[in-house]
């Protein structure tokens, strides 16, 4: 049985934390596709397990940016109301988890007085930091182009001369769609020595970020993935 003074401690132990869940950062999360849900959690929880997270899922996303095959104004729109409606639920830092929407994250960036962070910025300036020619595993080709676009004027912008080659396997995302998540990351590992001569390889989706093993085994250059650097970066601009 509890004495007096434990059942103090234990209630001044509950109030405290209680204190800190209430402070705790809110983090909302705006995903385009569910298979890249697991992957910045598992980021978060690992990292920053006291950030308080609100998943937000338009899972027809993707599939209208394909259709649209541009970013149209309607989809700009869309982005930025998305944005709009997680800072009106509270979220004091907003992560988007999708690599296909890149112009219109940067029209929400300017929408919300809180910050917004693209999935892959992190992982491209991480990538800087130790290297100049890259390659780029990707599964999601309406999403390459503006990945490559955000590359390029993060180069420009530090002044450095850098490159980046990608490879797109399709054939993944549709295996990973499917559930046969062993034959999605099989596919990357064997695309992945294609791009043997540059000095890392990113994994450019956070869903690719699961293929983290295997295509470690078939290179020997750093393998990056953008979850990680993403959680890291929102946290560290929430606490300057």
């Amino acid at each position: 049985m509890l004495s007096c003074a434990g059942l103090r401690n234990a209630e001044v132990a509950s109030a405290f934390f209680a204190r800190l869940l209430v402070n705790a950062p809110r983090i909302a999360l705006i995903h385009a596709v569910t298979v890249a849900i697991a992957p910045v959690s598992e980021a978060l929880a690992a990292l920053w397990p006291e950030a308080r997270v609100q998943n937000l899922l338009d899972d027809a996303l993707s599939r209208d940016r394909e259709a649209d095959g541009a970013l149209t104004e309607a989809m700009h729109e869309r982005i930025v109301s998305l944005a709009r409606y997680v800072h009106g639920c509270g979220a004091q830092g907003i992560l988007y988890t999708c690599s296909a929407f890149g112009a219109a994250i940067d029209a929400a960036k300017r929408a919300v007085p809180v910050p917004v962070l693209k999935p892959n910025e992190a992982m491209f300036e991480a990538a800087l930091a130790g290297g100049r020619r890259f390659g780029m595993l990707a599964t999601f080709p309406p999403s390459v182009a503006s990945m490559e676009e955000e590359f390029n004027d993060l180069v420009a912008a530090r002044g450095v001369d850098a490159s980046l080659t990608t490879v797109c396997v399709p054939e993944a995302m549709q295996a990973l769609r499917a559930g046969r998540g062993d034959d999605h990351d099989r596919l990357l590992a064997q695309a992945a020595p294609s791009l043997r001569d540059c000095d890392a390889l990113l994994l450019a989706h956070f869903s690719t970020s699961r293929a983290y093993e295997a295509v470690s085994a078939a290179v020997r250059m750093p393998v990056l993935t953008s979850p990680r650097s993403a959680v890291l970066a929102l946290r560290g601009s929430m606490q300057r």
